[in-house]
């Protein structure tokens, strides 16, 4: 968890007001979980985008951050954070795809551990800056090949969730989530994506297709 300081709370179109309209879009678009839109109200998106881009951070749009990759939209940032706690508060959260690291914040923000993987250093650097710079201490971070999971592979998690888009389940994850776990992810079925929410039952994986998106691709290897 963290406290987040008066130097990142933002001035003029990075300031709480601006913030706040935000929110009020994310509720009319059907995020109702009231924990998710109080964290999204506090953490600071700006810092977490290039500076010349400060002034967009709070438009619900995906921003570029450099290295073909993106910093999601903050609607699909709630609802997959929504999608985790639909069952509660777990203790333990594995996020593949680090990126700039605002998911991860508003992870860690939530839930008891965070788990974060990224295989493009630099950004795994960078995240790891603005996460320390936010006093988040509950995240561990790896520069890894998301497709293989948490580096220990006897470890798993409640939950999981991925920001690239798969177009296969990788098996190290699957066996990483724990019975009744879920795990949140956009598929690719070669023509669309769409979010899927996963759920460990006795019986195996059942899966739920839900909404449209656009991510992405989850690629192996590191960089």
């Amino acid at each position: 968890m963290s406290q987040i300081g008066r130097n990142h709370q933002g001035i003029g179109m990075t300031s709480q007001r601006t913030r706040d309209r935000l929110i009020d879009r994310l509720r009319q678009q059907g995020i109702d979980n009231e924990q998710v839109l109080e964290v999204m109200s506090h953490v600071p998106r700006h810092i977490f985008v290039d500076e010349a881009l400060a002034h967009r951070a709070y438009e619900d749009t995906a921003l570029p951050i450099g290295y073909g990759q993106t910093i999601s939209q903050p609607y699909i940032v709630a609802q997959m954070t929504q999608l985790l706690l639909e069952s509660g508060v777990p203790s333990s959260v594995l996020e593949i795809g680090t990126g700039c690291g605002y998911q991860t914040a508003i992870l860690a923000s939530i839930f008891p551990q965070v788990y974060s993987v990224e295989r493009i250093e630099a950004l795994y650097l960078q995240a790891r800056q603005r996460l320390a710079e936010l006093e988040f201490y509950n995240v561990q971070l790896r520069h890894t090949d998301g497709t293989a999971g948490w580096p220990n592979l006897s470890y798993h998690f409640d939950r999981i969730i991925m920001t690239a888009a798969c177009t296969e389940i990788p098996e190290a994850l699957a066996a990483q989530l724990k019975p009744g776990g879920v795990m949140v992810l956009p598929f690719d079925d070669g023509h669309d994506q769409t979010m899927m929410k996963i759920t460990r039952s006795p019986e195996g994986l059942v899966s739920e297709s839900l909404e449209k998106v656009v991510f992405v691709p989850l690629l192996p290897g590191l960089e």
